[in-house]
């Protein structure tokens, strides 16, 4: 996988600009996009709008030169919507848009039959740094670094059921920049809108971890169905 930050796709559509309709929005939306991160698995996740708190993740093959869909379920993201990665400010709640790899994979529970991806056992002493004025900022740690604040840190182990599966989002994690946000996942439902994760049913986080093969470089895509944070640029 390529690491961090892939590409922040923004963009407006060309229906948005008052171009015809065009044959190619017909196609299936991977095909429509100007990066896919060069692999052969992906998985969108797309809002209808910036403000919107909820949509779709869906996961894709790439097979016989075309990407055909392997599931889909209901998504749920920032309190505050979506914003473009690059301008992200921590603490807002607010899910950022762009092109990302996927790391690891770690769950409070076991790994899934079948799972591929690499993956961490949450354990007691298992922390994820927010602290902006760490040197682990933006990393899993086990345990809490002295550096690093526990009010300013995620205890992962405490998010039961969010975190029994998760995949970290390769957001601001190869060369962390402090105060753009850390922690940034896809993982299971909680009782509502993250602060700035993406989140899908249980059974579905599950099926994306057995579907999921490093081997084929997957990557996520998080934007709106158009406007300046599309998912799609043509």
């Amino acid at each position: 996988m390529r690491p961090g930050v892939v590409a922040a796709l923004a963009s407006a559509s060309l229906l948005l600009l008052g171009a015809a309709p065009d044959p190619a929005e017909d196609a299936p939306l991977p095909e429509r996009m100007a990066d896919t991160g060069g692999g052969t698995q992906l998985i969108t996740a797309e809002a209808a709008t910036t403000g919107a708190t909820s949509g779709t993740v869906s996961w894709w093959d790439r097979t016989g030169g075309r990407w055909i869909k392997a599931g889909s379920a209901p998504a749920r993201f920032g309190a505050k919507g979506l914003v473009e990665g690059g301008s992200r400010r921590q603490g807002t709640s607010t899910t950022p848009t762009g092109l990302y790899d996927l790391p690891f994979a770690f769950g409070i529970k076991t790994a899934p039959s079948g799972a591929r991806a690499p993956y961490r056992r949450v354990r007691q002493d298992t922390w994820w740094c927010q602290d902006n004025d760490s040197l682990s900022y933006n990393r899993w740690t086990e345990p809490l670094p002295g550096d690093c604040r526990a009010s300013e840190s995620e205890h992962l182990i405490a998010y039961d059921p969010q975190y029994d599966y998760a995949l970290v989002i390769g957001f601001n994690y190869d060369l962390p920049v402090r105060g753009r946000g850390a922690g940034i996942f896809l993982h299971v439902n909680g009782k509502g809108a993250t602060e700035g994760c993406v989140s899908v049913p249980g059974d579905a986080m599950e099926r994306i971890l057995t579907w999921a093969d490093p081997g084929r470089r997957p990557h996520i895509a998080i934007g709106t169905a158009g406007g300046t944070t599309a998912i799609t640029r043509y």
